[in-house]
């Protein structure tokens, strides 16, 4: 099986050029943030979670609220490495299941992807960048936040060298665009 990984910062349209691409070539695309979004719903996580963070982190029905998790672990680096050594283990297991699979093809679309090592078991790594402006009022208007909570988690985020990928894609928001760029990518 060939994976693909697909990453780029929040709003730059790589979960939508995944989702295009696993289309065309009809195959699984694992959205790894949503794998990590599940890993909160685990009754061992979610207690190691209101033990570490206080149960300030749960919303009025007694769910982890993520944007009250993401106010703490975002203005902390600490904090965040605590998250991620509570859900890590579970997102492993999770997509370790997932490339075990005999498909031809499965998509890794995952902000984080270089910077595990998952990176090295991509055989094809495509960057999705996008004008930042544009970005910051496409995930304020998606995701129901401020511009300071936006600044917040995206300070938080990663930089990407663009020598490290096989294909870079240039998102302008027009609906075409993205059609025609998967139309574009080849891949043996």
């Amino acid at each position: 099986m060939k994976v693909i990984g697909i990453t780029g910062k929040s709003g730059s349209g790589k979960s939508t050029f995944a989702s295009l691409l696993s289309k065309k070539l009809n195959c699984k695309c694992v959205d790894v943030d949503e794998v990590g979004h599940q890993a909160l719903f685990q009754p061992d996580i979610f207690k190691e979670l209101c033990d570490k963070f206080g149960i300030g982190v749960l919303d009025e029905n007694g769910k982890i609220d993520r944007k009250k998790v993401g106010n703490i672990v975002f203005a902390d680096k600490q904090k965040m490495n605590i998250l991620t050594d509570l859900t890590w283990n579970y997102m492993n297991k999770t997509l370790d299941n997932f490339l075990q699979q005999t498909n031809n093809f499965m998509i890794l679309d995952w902000i984080l992807l270089p910077y595990t090592e998952y990176w090295n078991k991509c055989s094809f790594k495509i960057l999705v960048l996008s004008d930042d402006i544009e970005r910051k009022n496409k995930v304020i208007e998606r995701d129901h936040i401020s511009e300071e909570y936006f600044y917040k988690r995206d300070s938080a985020s990663v930089d990407y060298s663009t020598f490290k990928f096989d294909y870079i894609v240039k998102n302008d928001y027009q609906p075409q665009t993205l059609n025609e760029l998967v139309e574009k990518i080849t891949i043996l």
